[in-house]
């Protein structure tokens, strides 16, 4: 490669980039996840829109694995643990039984309406049985729905890739079917050997970090992604399953008391921005708009089966015992949007050779961008409709920590969401522990030093100084008040993380 094509590379690049995160912007404007938009980009930069040529299935493969890595590391860094470690059990039954349940359904109605081969039945059932926390959560975001809810579709979204990509793997396979008891010995072995390294290499990171002094800031974010992206090597080379351990390290660092937590979530945030872009403009390229239209027929009918029938039976097989409400569990059917991996995933049938594995991809996109277009402006409406949220409901505080080490201090700041019930309590309402004290409000961009009778209003940027010792308590505290109100104690809340109207972190 010459100078001058570098130059061009980069230019293209760039340009597609900031169109991307404009389109970040529209997306968030109009309600919908933001990968339509960075798919269009993809598409207007292809052979039919600017002109560049990409059908590299391989290499498409590669990058795009190596994406889901950064998204994973990412999702598991943003991840509460009191959350997931209450979930877990009901999590890993619909991450497991539950994308098995939906894979058979949705290959035996495509078998049966389309007359599709079994093989490539079975890999459009594997390929889209996962669900996407970026797409469903780029909606859901601004909704405040129940902790435990929230934290089951959070939970099974991070979990249930692993096996999806085992499954799809298996079927691309040469050769005939291998057996049930092959199918779940390898998956066994993937998810475990995967999960005990993404553990151990996540402690590994968590007690280096906490023990080597950087000499620099900005080497804590880039430290702490490593080790994620060790964790995700390390199991791909061992055989095991690289996306499950990408997740679980991230989960482990993203809830440890490391340095400059906020600067490393930051970081993580913005890499698995750009994971989601270079992935989703890519798949955009890969893709050849005129053969789109005839995929749509199957799509939509693939989609149908999935959405309304798989998807659903799916819910109800893996949660029974697991005490959620039916209006919940209907929740939870509609909301399992498909997003990135099952994309990618289209991708390894290419690469092994399946006949008629191109047509599949075709499908596959076709689909993510119908249904995603159908459920993702649907989803407040049928959160309302099926009562899981409540009109007024208190957003959940979240506050960030900046560590001030020369003090053994940490610096907490928070914004008053809309609803929450922080808004008309006093400074010396709050009682928070003896070593914190709010030190700033910014109100309509100006800043003002509170006293004890100053009262807190939505919308203010709250600054609170407090020793390493108190800050949980303080973060408890706060949590309380936001959820329950200044008599909050006496109402028997405390703040506890995996408690409240919305995600912990």
């Amino acid at each position: 490669m010459t100078l001058q094509h570098l130059f061009l590379v980069l230019l293209v690049g760039g340009a597609a980039l900031l169109a991307s995160i404009t389109a970040v912007r529209v997306a968030h404007g109009v309600g919908l996840p933001s990968l339509l938009f960075f798919l269009a980009v993809g598409l207007i930069m292809g052979e039919d829109g600017i002109g560049l040529h990409f059908d590299d299935a391989q290499l498409a493969q590669a990058l795009g694995t190596a994406a889901l890595g950064l998204i994973l590391i990412e999702g598991g860094l943003s991840t509460s643990w009191n959350s997931l470690r209450r979930l877990l059990a009901p999590a890993g039954v619909l991450a497991t039984v539950g994308v098995a349940v939906s894979m058979l359904v949705t290959a035996a109605g495509v078998h049966w309406l389309l007359g599709m081969d079994w093989r490539l039945a079975l890999l459009l059932g594997a390929i889209v049985s996962s669900t996407d926390a970026a797409a469903t959560f780029a909606v859901l975001r601004a909704l405040p729905l129940p902790a435990k809810l929230r934290g089951l579709l959070e939970a099974e979204s991070g979990l249930n890739d692993a096996p999806t990509i085992i499954l799809v793997l298996v079927f691309s396979s040469a050769g005939p079917f291998p057996s049930a008891g092959y199918v779940v010995g390898n998956l066994f072995f993937q998810l475990c050997a995967g999960a005990a390294l993404g553990l151990v290499i996540g402690r590994l990171g968590v007690v280096a970090l906490r023990r080597i002094a950087l000499p620099a800031t900005g080497l804590y974010p880039l430290a702490t992604f490593g080790f994620g992206i060790l964790a995700f090597a390390a199991a791909g080379v061992v055989g095991a399953s690289a996306i499950i351990s990408a997740y679980l390290s991230g989960v482990v660092l993203g809830n440890s008391r490391l340095p400059h937590r906020a600067a490393n979530r930051s970081f993580a945030e913005g890499a698995g921005w750009l994971g989601q872009i270079g992935l989703f403009v890519m798949l955009g390229l890969l893709v050849d708009p005129s053969r789109l239209p005839d995929a749509v027929v199957p799509a939509v009918v693939a989609g149908l089966v999935l959405l309304l029938v798989a998807r659903p039976v799916s819910v109800l097989v893996c949660l029974p015992g697991f005490r959620f409400p039916w209006r919940e569990q209907a929740f939870l059917s509609w909301a399992g949007l498909r997003g990135a991996v099952p994309i990618v995933l289209a991708t390894f049938p290419i690469v092994s050779g399946v006949e008629g594995a191109r047509d599949l991809l075709h499908v596959v996109f076709v689909l993510v961008v119908v249904f995603t277009l159908v459920q993702g402006p649907s989803l407040p409406g049928a959160a309302r409709l099926l009562g899981v949220i409540q009109p007024g409901q208190a957003r959940e505080v979240q506050v960030e920590a900046a560590p001030l080490d020369t003090l053994g201090a940490e610096l907490l700041t928070l914004t008053v969401p809309v609803g929450s019930r922080l808004h008309g309590v006093e400074i010396s309402e709050l009682r928070l522990p003896p070593a914190a004290v709010v030190s700033l409000i910014v109100r309509d961009g100006a800043a003002l030093v509170p006293g004890p009778t100053t009262i807190l209003m939505e919308g203010d940027e709250v600054l609170v100084v407090t020793a390493e010792s108190v800050r949980e308590a303080t973060e408890r505290r706060l949590r309380a008040v936001g959820r329950r109100g200044r008599l909050a104690y006496w109402l028997g809340e405390h703040g506890d993380p995996e408690t409240g109207n919305g995600p912990a972190s």
